[in-house]
């Protein structure tokens, strides 16, 4: 007998738009860079745009459609990212979601002390270490903003300590064009060269422009490096509702899809070909206390309805969860950490940043990325969905067990059990003895104590000794080139 859909596996997702409502979002974004246009003061890039058709008048520029669907139409529909060893690690395309670290935060809070105090490159490590030990963080972003280096000289301190710390794909934050151009330097060096670097990619860029609609010039800067390396990078303006952009989330998303296009276009002209996401931050400013806010509903809602009309348009997509506004490790930095994961991974976001996010950001915590590490699991669990074929459907099981059987003994379970069921490695599932027994621990005392081992035990897979001297000739000269830089602004 030929029985189509013999084998039925489907994932769990949602959707935020009709077809109708993305094509309306999209014309308002068109409309946006078209009617609005955005603020540019970099000179050789208006001089680009304007060679190209857009108009140009003093420092605001305005580009006709046609301009940026041609650039979008030469934009790479996704990408392969690797490790550091060069090793195949996400694919950066369709519905595919893979999730990282915080970043860029001035605060820690130590998960031996639970202080809260400034961030030092030592905090750096840790953080690259323990995302480096927890087996569904995807890629590594630098667990905060280093305040132990010289002033402008973050980014080329921090790259190499995350390096060293871990093999997994890195998003990196470039302060200053120079330092960019060293991190990728840095990064040939691991990869053996520039040309392995960009046959095998293992970082990743996040130039950021300022919303709403205004392009510095070292964010220029920032994009024209990668894209003159033909280096996969990340569009990352934060629109707050009802501060930097519309209150409305309809309004939200036009305007994160107008600035990810704007993006796109700078990086096309000056590299046709180039790796960009379709990717923005949506964000929500509480108007009670005047504070960005991490935990809302609405900013999931936001990435998710921004990545839909991403999708649209077949590009990669960036999302932002795991994160709290709690100040510890309680219900409610489980409770929005889990909303926030889960909901971006059924809206199939690519690349989901900022696990381990405290205090609107403000604070990077391990013992947070440890435990969305354990959410992530459940959630991608949750996000594979069910399998319906011949074999799982185990008519035949049922069949041979019968009424008042039981299924302990049956193969069919023996061979199933381990893919088919979540095994929580934080969560408690145990009897009330066995948990009275072990000192009636908390999530946030599991979760402390699972990170503790993790730094006193887990040794990432180092870097050559040669590659390591390497690294710190290049900080010692991009320190030297930074600082001097910036005694003569």
């Amino acid at each position: 007998m030929l029985q189509s859909g013999q084998t039925q596996s489907s994932s769990i997702r949602m959707r935020i738009f009709s077809d109708d409502q993305i094509w309306e979002i999209k014309q308002a974004a068109f409309d946006i860079v078209e009617k609005v246009g955005f603020v540019c003061f970099h000179k050789e890039a208006q001089k680009m745009l304007a060679d190209a058709g857009a108009w140009v008048k003093a420092d605001r520029i305005r580009l006709p459609r046609h301009i940026a669907e041609a650039c979008l139409a030469t934009t790479p529909k996704g990408w392969t990212i690797y490790d550091r060893d060069g090793r195949r690690a996400m694919e950066v395309e369709g519905r595919k979601s893979h999730y990282g670290t915080s970043t860029a935060s001035p605060y820690t809070r130590d998960v031996y002390t639970g202080e809260i105090r400034a961030t030092g490159l030592t905090d750096i490590a840790n953080g690259a270490r323990v995302a480096d030990a927890c087996e569904n963080i995807d890629f590594v972003m630098p667990m905060g903003s280093s305040s132990d280096v010289p002033l402008n000289t973050a980014d080329v301190n921090e790259f190499p300590t995350v390096a060293a710390n871990t093999t997994k794909p890195m998003v990196f934050i470039g302060y200053t064009p120079l330092g960019c151009a060293y991190v990728y330097e840095m990064a040939a060096v691991v990869a053996g060269g520039m040309d392995a670097l960009k046959e095998k990619p293992f970082v990743i860029a996040y130039p950021e422009g300022i919303a709403p609609l205004f392009y510095p010039d070292d964010t220029i800067e920032r994009i024209f490096v990668s894209a003159d390396r033909f280096m996969p990078q990340l569009p990352g303006s934060t629109i707050q509702a009802g501060a930097t952009g519309p209150v409305t989330l309809a309004g939200v998303t036009a305007q994160m899809t107008a600035e990810a296009i704007i993006h796109i276009v700078i990086a096309q002209l000056r590299n046709p070909g180039c790796p960009v996401a379709m990717s923005a931050n949506a964000a929500v400013l509480n108007m009670t206390t005047a504070l960005n806010t991490m935990g809302a509903p609405e900013l999931s809602l936001g990435q998710c309805a921004q990545a839909e009309v991403a999708q649209s348009f077949n590009l990669p997509t960036w999302g932002l969860a795991g994160a709290t506004d709690s100040k510890g490790l309680d219900a409610q930095a489980g409770l929005e950490a889990a909303f926030s994961i889960l909901s971006q991974g059924m809206g199939g976001l690519n690349l989901i940043h900022d696990v381990g996010y405290m205090a609107a950001g403000m604070i990077c915590s391990l013992e947070q990325l440890v435990m969305g590490n354990e959410i992530i699991g459940m959630a991608k669990r949750f996000v594979s969905g069910i399998t319906v074929n011949r074999e799982t459907l185990a008519r035949d099981v049922i069949e041979a067990v019968g009424p008042r059987g039981h299924f302990l003994q049956q193969r069919h379970t023996m061979n199933h059990f381990k893919d088919e069921l979540w095994r929580p490695g934080l969560l408690d599932q145990t009897a009330i003895e066995t948990w009275t027994q072990a000192g009636r621990q908390t999530m946030a005392d599991r979760t402390r104590d699972a990170t503790v081992s993790i730094l006193e035990s887990h040794t990432p897979k180092a870097l050559s000794d040669k590659t390591m001297a390497e690294l710190e000739r290049l900080r010692r000269e991009a320190e030297r080139e930074l600082l001097a830089q910036l005694e003569k602004a």
